[in-house]
């Protein structure tokens, strides 16, 4: 469990993927759960569940993964413009 989590959340772009590192890093340092959860201002049934995760299938076990929701109303040729013209 050497792993640097320094550098693999300085490069996560995504707010959950980091939250979770910097829980189980937390964690990895010895400080409590519910210490973590105070600190991320999250439940601690959420760091429950990122630390079993991790403590069961390692890195693999905290990937972000696809949620289910609405779909988009706009077609993917309507959000590319969307996005050139905030770009433009």
């Amino acid at each position: 469990m050497s792993q640097n989590f320094a550098e693999l959340i300085n490069a996560t772009t995504n707010a959950r993927q980091r939250l979770k590192l910097l829980a189980v890093s937390h964690f990895l340092e010895g400080k409590s759960r519910t210490d973590i959860a105070t600190f991320l201002k999250v439940s601690r049934r959420s760091v429950n569940i990122w630390i079993k995760a991790y403590l069961h299938s390692g890195l693999t076990g905290l990937e972000v993964k696809p949620r289910s929701g609405r779909p988009h109303r706009l077609t993917p040729e309507q959000l590319a413009n969307i996005k050139q013209y905030v770009i433009d």
